[in-house]
């Protein structure tokens, strides 16, 4: 498989276009219109046709230890619930949030997640829910084009970044327990209002 491996730095240019964040400003970095320093990340980048993005999923579910937040528009891929679903039997505090089109959609693996014991809500105060993330024990963030799909992983032309960073994950996380607080419990063949 191949990834594109990245160790950033802190880069001057950016450290002189942007505030940087100190301990001091941790109030100031719960704002998300303010950016966050990160002194060295790895960020790996996946695209599709051509990797297998949906083993680079699984292997980080595998190797999550604590906890796994997912935000996802479009949740079809039973090879990633079934990794989700083993996760939760390891002992992995595991949510899911999925946007309301999962309620109707036959191809959903909204009904698989919830059998497994996955809290699984929805989030249905927006037009669509588009996110397409995974936070992984608060470390971790998984983002990009790439739906939690078969269709992303074998039909469309997607992107998806793995980034191993710590203050990057806490920003994410501060917007998935937004969505997690106005979402409501999945309910299998329930129509969207």
């Amino acid at each position: 498989m191949k990834a594109f491996s990245l160790i950033l730095g802190l880069l001057p240019a950016l450290a002189l276009a942007q505030p940087s964040v100190t301990t001091d400003s941790v109030v100031a970095a719960e704002s998300p219109s303010v950016p966050v320093s990160v002194p060295v990340t790895q960020i790996r980048a996946y695209f599709t046709p051509g990797h297998t993005v949906e083993t680079a999923i699984t292997d980080e579910i595998d190797a999550a230890q604590n906890t796994i937040r997912v935000q996802a528009y479009s949740f079809t891929n039973p090879l990633i619930v079934q990794a989700l679903a083993d996760a939760r039997l390891r002992g992995v505090d595991v949510i899911v949030v999925l946007d309301k089109s999962n309620r109707t959609q036959r191809s959903s693996v909204a009904e698989l997640a919830q059998r497994a014991g996955i809290p699984t809500l929805i989030d249905d105060r927006h037009a669509i829910a588009h996110n397409k993330i995974m936070i992984i024990d608060d470390r971790i963030v998984i983002t990009g084009s790439y739906n939690f799909s078969r269709a992303a992983e074998k039909s469309n032309a997607e992107n998806l970044v793995i980034i191993e960073s710590a203050p990057i994950a806490r920003k994410y996380q501060q917007n998935w327990q937004k969505h997690h607080q106005h979402s409501k419990p999945f309910v299998a063949g329930q129509q969207t209002p």
